[in-house]
């Protein structure tokens, strides 16, 4: 049936077109016969039980073991062995590419909007040029390269917003014009397409074909395979280790890895975890030969509309068109959640439904109208696991030893092989080869329930092609159970954002304010409201609220010897803080840490909202691997936080408690327990925005009660409330970083040293510019000579000096003051200058430098 009848039936009928029973298999999935089975949760596929032909000596223990034979699963299994690693085990329940892998599109592209995952596209595409070579097994790897193509001024500055975020990357990417768009896809509708963003490398794959391959190299380099070996129970040793039981036996491992895709749920309760997955159905549309695509003289690259939501290539002689259904439409498994995944299912399909992706086959035959006579020979609708944000899970979970997952991939082919070797070169150097935070697994808490992860993943999916703006916030699902004190009482006073669970103000708005929720690529509706904020705090007294910051005490016998071992930093003295850095062994930042010493041999730790159990799970790994007598509570949901902060923020706080809080008895860096307006608090003097404040650390249930009494005390003095948008203003203006002093033997202490005497290649620096109406955001490329040459890290606008500013990485013999260098926003670049940090000085050292000014007079 042609796809344009198809339309005409579906108006005339008015219900659905019923999927295809048998259909015959595409180049994609490589002659797999596909079965379309009713998704309800207790029916059983007959997959034959094969246990006895396994074929090869049983092993009864293993270095590693990974639980799930997709291409992910697979491709760590080859790179753990390739690496050198003896014992590695994969056990897979059925055989090797069921669930997603199998029926998926197999897309390959450098492109991803976010700056790490960029470098897992970039091995992977790599790694699949040379596989067919290194393991003599075709993969069907075709590269004719890929558009984006855009139809609207925003989505316009949304491929200049990405180019510029890619040039200090190697993936090559380029922003071309209406004439070599359709040059590259001659069968296109130029109707009102204004650009492309072009990626010449990249293409498509066939993933039954990758995985066999991964597979072969696996077991080439010592892994072995074990399928159907259907993992029954997994039980936690004294020392960390696990027994995996299985019908064939148990085997001892010292690690496991859960890469079961859409099982992830079902392997995670066996251990009492509820992963937050759920299966999405995805659908793809397959066609006969079309003459005009037979007639071309080379592959179509990859089309991606990113209006219409859809992708689209070329399938041997014809076309494999795939949508991404709106919020509304589209539909998860959720039986899947509640039931489980029915035994048995693999290698199976749901029924298709052309009626939900109705809009979008339109919006394709309008963009390549030869599409309208091409006849349909298969409909694919298959699941695909999902996490909330649409990032896979990735790394070793908190509290739970020696377990690993590496799921919820909702790209997963492109992913596979970059995940493979980032898990491997973990797993084996003890510490992650570069920072990938945003797909950590620990990023979910408690908090995350199966009701908002559906509701997540059902906006995540509608969303997938939407313009990606900074600063951007999804409002699926929230609030969540993580809400301060104070959230219902600013709720209608300010725009929220999202911080690991909790509702955090971004900026207040006041009458007259524009208060509609307007991301942009450029200066927009808070822009004068948070320089309002900024003056306010720089001038008066503000108030912000602190409590999504991650919290762990730390106490016991060995908790000062632990935290001198834990951190580059001498450990405070009682009633002291300072800021300290947890270092990787090889010398690496893996996260900072506000520590203060509140009483004899106890400690509060302070991180940031989205490094709560992050940082947990390094903390708590090294308390164990040490042996130390320490007791480490997360105190994160009980714990509520108030920052005051301001030139009159003493006078503020003073009125509320008989405690002295002048300078020379309270001073910077100081901490105590103390009441303020009669309720207990820890004090600390230090404030992220590098004025005169104090953070409030108090029970979660006072929060109100505080808030409201600090408002009323400073009613006098105009006191008013500020949001992070001003505060990340405020500390950029300071240059906030810093080393402590190098004590005991930290951990990565002789990894830092080395690269002392080495000697570095590039540099922080910190940059003035010459913007217009755009402002950087962070990870901009920086230019010299016509060259690309380094990087921004964070930026903003600063409203003391009426220009922007920002840290960046250049190399050395380009970080002097004085230096002049651009940046590149929106496709301009923009004369910047180094200069000597900070463009603002702290209150303290601005009272310091007073005070030696003051002793100097005669």
């Amino acid at each position: 049936m042609k796809l344009q009848h198809v339309r005409l039936l579906l108006q005339k009928r008015g219900h659905l077109l019923p999927a295809r029973g048998r259909v015959q298999a595409v180049a994609t999935c490589v002659q797999e016969p596909r079965r379309t089975v009713s998704t309800g949760p207790n029916k059983e596929s007959n997959v034959e039980n094969k246990s006895s032909v396994l074929g090869k000596r049983w092993k009864d223990t293993a270095e590693t073991v990974i639980i799930g034979g997709g291409c992910v699963g697979v491709s760590l299994a080859y790179h753990l062995a390739k690496a050198g690693m003896k014992d590695v085990v994969l056990l897979e329940k059925s055989e090797l590419t069921a669930g997603s892998t199998w029926h998926a599109a197999g897309l390959t592209t450098y492109f991803h909007p976010g700056i790490n995952l960029k470098k897992i596209h970039y091995y992977s595409i790599k790694l699949y040029e040379d596989l067919e070579e290194e393991t003599g097994q075709a993969v069907g790897f075709h590269q004719p390269g890929s558009i984006r193509i855009a139809v609207t001024p925003a989505r316009v500055d949304e491929f200049k917003y990405q180019m510029t975020r890619a040039r200090w990357h190697p993936n090559p990417q380029y922003l071309i014009g209406p004439e070599k768009v359709n040059e590259v896809f001659p069968l296109l509708n130029m109707e009102k397409i204004l650009a492309g963003l072009y990626n010449p490398g990249d293409g498509h794959i066939d993933p039954y074909s990758l995985t066999m391959a991964l597979a072969s190299g696996a077991r080439k380099y010592g892994a072995q395979l074990y399928f159907p070996a259907e993992v029954t129970n997994l039980t936690p040793r004294s020392d960390g280790t696990w027994n995996v039981g299985t019908p064939h036996g148990t085997i001892h491992a010292k690690r496991i890895v859960n890469a079961t895709g859409f099982w992830a749920r079902e392997v995670g309760k066996l251990i009492g975890l509820e992963h937050p997955l759920i299966p999405v159905h995805h659908q793809y549309v397959v066609t006969g030969t079309v003459p005009e695509v037979k007639a071309l003289k080379k592959e179509l690259p990859v089309l991606r509309d990113l209006e219409g939501s859809y992708y689209l290539r070329q399938e041997r002689d014809g076309l494999l068109f795939g949508p991404y259904e709106s919020q509304e439409k589209m539909k998860l498994q959720e039986s899947w959640v509640t039931h489980g995944v029915p035994p048995g299912f693999g290698k199976e399909l749901f029924e298709s439904d052309l009626d939900r992706i109705m809009k979008h086959v339109e919006a394709a035959m309008d963009r390549v109208p030869v599409l309208k006579n091409a006849d349909i020979i298969n409909i694919v609708s298959g699941p695909i696991t999902y996490s909330p944000d649409i990032l896979p899970m990735v790394g070793p979970h908190q509290g739970v030893q020696n377990y690993w997952v590496a799921m919820g991939f909702g790209y997963g082919i492109i992913h596979a092989g970059g995940i493979g070797k980032f898990l491997s070169d973990w797993i084996i150097g003890g510490e992650p080869p570069f920072d990938l935070i945003e797909v950590d697994p620990n990023r979910y808490g408690k908090w995350t329930t199966t009701k908002y992860t559906a509701l997540k993943a059902r906006e995540s999916y509608g969303f997938n092609n939407i313009v990606g703006y900074p600063k951007e916030e999804r409002f699926g699902g929230r609030p969540t159970e993580r809400v301060s004190g104070v959230y219902e009482a600013l709720k209608t006073k300010c725009s929220m954002g999202f911080h690991a669970g909790w509702e955090q103000p971004h900026w207040f708005y006041k009458q007259g304010d524009d208060a509609e929720y307007k991301p942009s690529f450029r200066r927009t509706n808070w822009f004068e409201p948070v320089r309002r904020e900024y003056n306010q705090v720089m001038e008066k007294v503000g108030v912000i609220d602190l409590t999504p910051f991650g919290k762990f005490t730390v106490k016991g016998k060995d908790a000062i010897k632990f935290l001198d071992h834990l951190v580059a930093n001498t450990v405070p003295k009682e009633g002291y803080t300072n800021i300290s850095h947890m270092l990787t062994p090889r010398g690496r930042v893996y996260a900072e840490l506000t520590v203060s010493h509140v009483s004899p041999g106890e400690f509060l730790l302070i991180t940031g909202s989205g490094s709560e159990l992050h940082d947990l799970r390094w903390i708590e790994e090294f308390a164990i691997q040490g042996k130390y007598n320490v007791e480490i509570v997360n105190v994160t949901d009980e714990v509520g936080v108030l920052g005051v902060a301001g030139p009159l923020s003493r006078k503020v706080l003073q009125k509320l408690t008989s405690e002295d809080l002048n300078e020379s008895a309270f001073k910077f860096l100081h901490g105590r327990r103390m009441n303020i307006a009669g309720i207990p608090v820890t004090a600390i003097r230090i404030s992220y925005t590098g004025e005169l404040g104090w953070e409030l650390y108090h029970k979660r249930q006072d929060t109100s009660e505080l808030y409201n009494k600090i408002m009323l005390a400073g009613d006098e003095e105009g006191i008013d409330n500020f949001g992070t948008y001003a505060m990340n203003v405020l500390r950029l203006e300071k240059a906030f970083r810093g080393w402590g002093a190098e004590q005991a033997e930290f951990i990565g202490k002789q990894a830092v040293k080395q690269i002392k005497e080495k000697g570095l290649q590039r540099k922080l620096v910190y940059l003035t510019l010459e913007t217009d109406n755009v402002d950087p955001e962070g990870n901009e490329s920086i230019w010299h000579n016509g060259k690309v040459v380094g990087n921004t890290t964070s930026g903003t606008f600063s409203y003391s000096i009426n220009k922007s500013l920002a840290f960046a990485y250049v190399p050395t013999e380009l970080s002097s003051a004085g230096q002049k260098l651009e940046v590149e926003l929106l496709g301009t670049q923009y004369p910047a200058t180094v200069i000597q940090e900070p463009l603002v000085l702290t209150e303290p050292t601005r009272n310091r430098i007073q005070k030696k000014g003051e002793g100097a007079k005669p």
